[in-house]
């Protein structure tokens, strides 16, 4: 898989790290305690097909961060965006 960077171009997967799915929102309670919508957040995620956004790092080459959105089914990269 290559991933377009904006900056650097078309570069092989293995330069870019995996940090998350970038649709899902982070509980506003500050997680101070153990509450079900941080239980949900942390460990509960739904194995959708298709188009998902993600964020990636940019590891070995320009250290930038990025909005992927990528068919999780055929990992066809569809999109990249500065976040």
């Amino acid at each position: 898989m290559r991933i377009p960077c904006p900056h650097c171009g078309p570069r092989g997967v293995e330069e870019f790290l995996y940090t998350q799915d970038a649709e899902v929102t982070r509980p506003k309670d500050g997680g101070a305690a153990p509450t079900k919508e941080w239980t949900d957040y942390v460990y509960m995620r739904d194995n959708l097909k298709g188009p998902r956004k993600e964020y990636w790092y940019h590891s070995t080459g320009c250290h930038a961060w990025l909005v992927v959105t990528r068919d999780v089914s055929t990992h066809e990269i569809l999109k990249v965006e500065l976040p």
